[in-house]
């Protein structure tokens, strides 16, 4: 097989055998079978949009095209998973992307792990988030953060990681396996969507279970036992009772909500470390503005635009776009009662009004007052909390329109733009919420990317605070071969344990904690 780049195809117009030709001078009965591996959009110049494509293909002959430009050698990759028999059953706490993948390959070698989620399966917790966003009921065992499927669940669903490994494409095989779109294959930006990862994750789950695995929800670890520097057994909460299980290999795919969690680490001397995190606020604009800006007059004739954007402020600090969500909204994301927290979230349609992104400001470990390893979990609670007394104490989120920011006035009138936010919002001064450097950045970084995307400074754009969960402030510290803290057979996992940034990187850290069991056998 061969793998042909740099195919240029038009809008509206399919992959076909004439295209592939068409592009790199080839016979198109050269070309016995193809299939679709990478589709960008080349937006560079506004008056040629156009598709890049790559496809894998059988070719007559092929050894006369392999020196040929844009046609390379392709080795599929395949995961070979071991077989394990006679081992202890793995314990898992976590059932996000990360806790999902490490117990599904734990499964498909025969381990049959016991995974442990704190919040409900995923159905139970659709109806909880609905009814917080409808009706302003907060549920502090499941919501946004707490429950099958992780805080990615509800999401847009981005697949896109700076990460090159093979296990990449095993990840996205499994997702289209157990119901994600087979576009996430080749798209350049993939994308999954909340509908479509809600079915997603109960498949998966139904699989680890038809494994022999078995997934506790409405359950939570609130210890662990050590003998002789090795984990030996897993406590937690099931119906009200305590419980105890036997476990020689856990892994803590917890995620950056579970603050009491941190604070159980930190009293039993689990190290860790402050690290690099993020605080800012969601800003949406209209969609069609966005698709205007990226793509010009053909905007609606293509998928919903994004942007990625990052700036460095006079004082050298990062501001960034983070989670757009192309045709999304912004949602209330809260896991602690008396607290307001944002997120973004997109439909795999994208189809609704507006676009919406976080706009972050890096917070350094040398931002927080004191020496405490939680210094930027209570930074982030305590703007949480303030964002609910400023909001009305009714979990509605602060907004200010952006031309109102820029100019320190509050706002009193909505413009072009709506705030999606449910269950509703209340107008506020965002520099009464967030700490001075944060505003100040936000400011300066807002007029620096108008630079980047016309119209990004937009007046009528709506701001909602806070936006403090898009990674952990901690690192849960642990040895670079074994991935083991230090308590043997203790895995910190995932983005909550401060080594991924999103689905598919912590998915992959939930697989590579597996394989370092799974090595142990073997």
């Amino acid at each position: 097989m061969l793998k042909i780049s740099n195919i240029r195809l038009e809008t509206g117009e399919e992959i076909t055998k004439r295209v592939i030709a068409k592009s790199n001078h080839i016979l198109e009965s050269d070309i016995i079978s193809f299939k679709l591996c990478k589709k960008s959009i080349d937006a560079r110049k506004k008056n040629d949009i156009h598709y890049n494509c790559a496809v894998i293909a059988e070719l007559k002959n092929e050894k006369r095209f392999k020196n040929a430009k844009n046609i390379s050698e392709y080795k599929e990759l395949k995961l070979e998973i071991p077989q394990i028999k006679n081992a202890k059953r793995p314990v898992i706490i976590g059932c996000g992307p990360a806790g999902l993948f490490s117990a599904l390959y734990l499964s498909y070698a025969g381990l049959k792990p016991i995974l442990i989620e704190r919040g409900s399966d995923v159905d139970k917790r659709i109806e909880a988030v609905n009814d917080f966003w409808n009706n302003g009921v907060f549920d502090a065992k499941t919501n946004v953060q707490f429950g099958e499927g992780g805080a990615g669940t509800f999401s847009d669903g981005k697949l896109t990681t700076g990460v090159n490994d093979e296990r990449m494409e095993f990840i996205k095989e499994q997702l289209v396996k157990f119901g994600a779109p087979e576009e996430i294959m080749y798209l350049s930006k993939p994308h999954i969507g909340t509908d479509k990862l809600c079915v997603t994750v109960k498949n998966i789950r139904n699989e680890i279970i038809r494994l022999g695995g078995e997934i506790k929800f409405d359950t939570k670890m609130i210890d662990f036992t050590i003998d002789n520097d090795c984990i030996s057994s897993v406590i937690y909460e099931e119906n009200g009772e305590t419980k105890s299980l036997d476990c020689e290999n856990l892994i803590l795919a917890i995620g950056h909500s579970a603050r009491d969690t941190f604070r159980m680490l930190k009293s039993k001397g689990v190290r860790m470390e402050r690290k690099t995190f993020s605080i800012g606020g969601r800003i949406e604009h209209l969609q069609k503005d966005v698709g205007y800006s990226q793509y010009g007059e053909i905007y609606d004739k293509l998928p919903p635009a994004d942007y990625k954007l990052s700036v460095r402020t006079k004082d050298d600090r990062g501001v960034y776009t983070f989670c757009m969500c192309p045709g999304g909204m912004v949602v209330a994301s809260a896991s602690e009662e008396g607290t307001v927290v944002t997120n973004g979230m997109s439909y795999f349609s994208r189809d609704n009004v507006n676009a919406n992104s976080a706009l972050l400001v890096t917070v350094n470990p040398c931002d927080i007052e004191g020496d405490d390893v939680l210094g930027g979990v209570d930074l982030q609670k305590s703007i949480e909390e303030k964002a609910f007394l400023v909001g009305g104490e009714n979990y509605f989120a602060p907004v200010q329109k952006v031309g109102d920011f820029l100019n320190d006035k509050k706002s009193f009138e909505l413009g072009k733009v709506k705030p999606s936010y449910m269950p509703g919002t209340t107008f506020a001064e965002i520099k009464d919420i967030l700490p001075r450097f944060i505003v100040d950045a936000m400011k300066e970084a807002i007029v620096l990317l108008d630079k980047k995307m016309k119209g990004f400074a937009d007046p009528d754009a709506i701001l909602t605070v806070p936006e403090t969960r898009s990674s952990s402030p901690v690192r849960i510290l642990r040895d670079v071969q074994s991935l083991e803290a230090d308590i043997k057979g203790l895995y910190p996992c995932g983005e909550g344990a401060g080594y991924a940034g999103g689905i598919m990187s912590a998915a992959l850290d939930g697989i590579r904690c597996a394989q370092k069991i799974i090595k142990k056998y073997t």
